[in-house]
């Protein structure tokens, strides 16, 4: 029997409450998915149907099910490998190493942007997109401050392609300059992004809409919970683009699948996978997952114990049989 069809399930609920608004299309501050455990692999459900998932209630539908849906069948497969490495009693990460991180903040805010700054971050994204005024005033002032910090913006498609083109003109050469890459800036579209491209020569990263044929972006973003690294890299790798793998801002559990898939992506892929977006723990209140990821730095810390680690946390979970 392959292991996306064992039946031998057994689930946790959860629930994270964010420290403020995570994005600009979700309007929540606390966030319920299940842990899934399999043999002795363990995995993370966490949905997001703001960004087009099914609710956490249809996905447990499908566990049960077909297994149809992207999340729900990453959940196994993140299940199969640390099951793997679990029974073998070693860690998932030997002998890998971990991209660096930029620093994720969810809105303008100096304080935040000076605690990234003094954890040694040089590479910030930011979440736009609630209100472009404030959050293009706040991104000018802070390019001025501080010449040295790249910047990623993250508009979860929120802007259409005239308000994406005003905002891209607004800036000045040198405000573009210190762009690294605009994230889904509106819905993707071949001609529309082709154009932007052309006209001010920003990268444009691809996400809610990656594929094998996005050859418009000049970065496809990945995230494991919901992506098939291998795939998604192999075709960015043939469109000439670079790929950063990042969390689903999910559970601790989650985002360290998604280091471990980063650094197996480099692997395969040697020089593919630029610098990624796996610190995403610090957007949460804390609890014992979150503090076994350790302070907020570039570096990834990987938790201890054997497949993707948090051994100590999991023993002390209560399991329903599903």
């Amino acid at each position: 029997m392959e292991f996306l069809e064992r039946n031998d399930v057994w689930i946790s609920p959860y629930r994270l409450r964010s420290r403020g608004f995570l994005n600009a299309v979700s309007a929540r501050r606390e966030f319920e998915g299940v842990l899934i455990r399999v043999g002795d692999g363990y995995g993370c459900i966490h949905p997001w149907p703001e960004l087009g998932d099914p609710p956490l209630e249809k996905c447990l539908d499908d566990l049960k099910g077909r297994r149809f849906w992207p999340i729900v069948r990453r959940a196994l497969r993140c299940a199969e490998f640390d099951n793997a490495a679990r029974t073998a009693e070693e860690s998932l990460f030997e002998e890998m190493e971990v991209p660096r991180s930029h620093a994720t903040l969810a809105k303008g805010d100096v304080k935040d942007l000076a605690a990234a700054v003094e954890a040694g971050f040089d590479t910030v994204k930011l979440k736009m997109g609630r209100n472009l005024e404030d959050e293009t005033v706040f991104l000018k002032s802070m390019i001025a401050e501080h010449p040295k910090l790249k910047w990623r913006l993250d508009f979860n498609e929120s802007l259409d392609p005239a308000t994406a083109e005003g905002f891209l003109s607004g800036l000045s050469v040198k405000e573009r300059m210190a762009l690294d890459f605009v994230e889904d800036i509106s819905p993707f579209s071949e001609t529309a992004w082709a154009g932007l491209w052309k006209s001010f020569r920003v990268r444009l990263a691809v996400d809610r809409e990656s594929g094998p044929h996005r050859k418009a972006a000049q970065v496809t973003v990945v995230k494991p919970a919901v992506d098939e690294p291998f795939l998604l890299s192999e075709a960015a790798a043939m469109n000439s683009q670079a790929v950063v793998m990042t969390s689903y801002m999910d559970h601790p559990l989650g985002q360290a699948f998604a280091a471990w898939e980063a650094a197996r992506t480099e692997l395969l892929f040697p020089g593919l996978v630029g610098m990624c977006g796996l610190q995403t723990h610090h957007l949460f209140e804390k609890d014992a997952f979150v503090e076994a990821l350790g302070d907020w730095k570039p570096e990834f810390k990987i938790p201890g114990g054997t497949g993707l680690g948090f051994d100590d946390q999991l023993a002390e979970l209560s399991w329903m049989k599903f």
